[in-house]
């Protein structure tokens, strides 16, 4: 089994057909011989997660549950509120959860900058065969391209795929750009709460694990979002460019799953390494737990309960002017 990987193999792409195309704007990806869509930089980057994957497994360890079940609270609004909204002429959430999808996917774009510490040298065994010790050679990197792009314009990453999206299904410059509000940050994760690493290690794992608890939430919305954009009930004047809009989304949601996958497979490898300490050897469970638990209950509870605040004071203003915003009002609430 190969478990040991170049950069270039890494990034690398699956040899395309036909460039993913809309009107005049590319869009990173391609597709096949067969006519299916390819996910950028996926070539040696899926058969290397695998490759980790079944050895991790076969070594005996487990994978953390990286699958939507961690997510406790609803999605707000939910598809009949946000479809009551479309129905009566409020655009202005769908605008702004599209548009703010977009601009946080292009900050992803700074995993492009992020070098993981020396994880070997902290570990006690021969690591180089993981997904931990592959972060620095092009995973990491393959991902923020996969979100922001290469910086320039010539061929859209996600951020550029979500307003395409928003464009598609809403109209362009339908409302002006929202300014996105401080990013909620959870109690205490300033502080040191796994002392036995260096911080430097301790910052990089919580970096991880924040992202993949991002990364779980994107994927009960890309269901969200392909249902809405495919409502034969929706976006009646614009039904071909929704259908467009959809498709894009999907494209997105294949290209995310390498990313849960490489992360869920990270935090696991590190679960059962065996970390060299001033106290001796330490199995990473003891800390990776602890924290993981924590991470992921502030992800599945406390952000969606903000979100959901911010997103009905937006819908309240929007109904607010109208002279049915009370009873639309009422009936938004009923249908949660």
């Amino acid at each position: 089994m190969k478990l040991i990987y170049t950069r270039d193999e890494i990034l690398a792409d699956a040899p395309y057909v036909r460039a993913n195309l809309y009107g005049t704007r590319r869009l990173h990806g391609g597709f096949d011989a067969r006519g299916s869509y390819a996910s950028p930089r996926t070539l040696g980057r899926w058969p290397a997660i695998h490759a980790w994957r079944d050895h991790l497994l076969a070594e005996g360890g487990e994978l953390i549950d990286a699958s939507t079940q961690v997510l406790r609270a609803p999605h707000y609004p939910s598809a009949a509120q946000m479809k009551l909204l479309l129905q009566n002429g409020v655009t202005l959430p769908l605008w702004n959860s599209l548009t703010t999808i977009g601009i946080i996917e292009g900050r992803g774009r700074m995993l492009t900058t992020v070098t993981a510490p020396n994880f070997q040298s902290m570990i006690d065994g021969d690591i180089s065969g993981t997904a931990t010790a592959h972060l620095n050679k092009g995973l990491l990197v393959a991902h923020g391209l996969d979100e922001g792009g290469d910086g320039t314009d010539r061929i859209g990453a996600h951020d550029a795929m979500w307003f395409l999206v928003r464009d598609l299904a809403l109209g362009e410059g339908l409302h002006p750009i929202p300014e996105l509000a401080g990013r909620d940050v959870r109690p205490g994760s300033e502080l040191r709460e796994m002392p036995a690493l260096s911080p430097e290690a301790e910052g990089l794992i919580k970096l991880l694990m924040n992202v993949l608890m991002v990364e779980i939430r994107a994927e009960r919305g890309f269901a969200f979002n392909i249902a809405l954009l495919r409502d034969p009930e929706l976006f009646t004047e614009r039904r071909s460019e929704a259908e467009l809009a959809a498709t894009i989304v999907s494209q997105i949601q294949q290209d995310e799953a390498p990313h849960v996958a490489y992360l869920q497979l990270v935090i696991s490898e590190m679960r059962r390494f065996q970390f060299k300490t001033a106290d001796g050897r330490i199995e990473g469970k003891t800390f990776i737990d602890p924290l993981w638990t924590k991470v992921s209950a502030w992800h599945a509870n406390q952000v969606p309960l903000l979100q959901r605040e911010a997103a009905r004071e937006l819908v309240r203003g929007c109904l607010a002017q109208r002279k049915d915003g009370k009873s639309l009002m009422e009936r938004f609430d009923a249908l949660e």
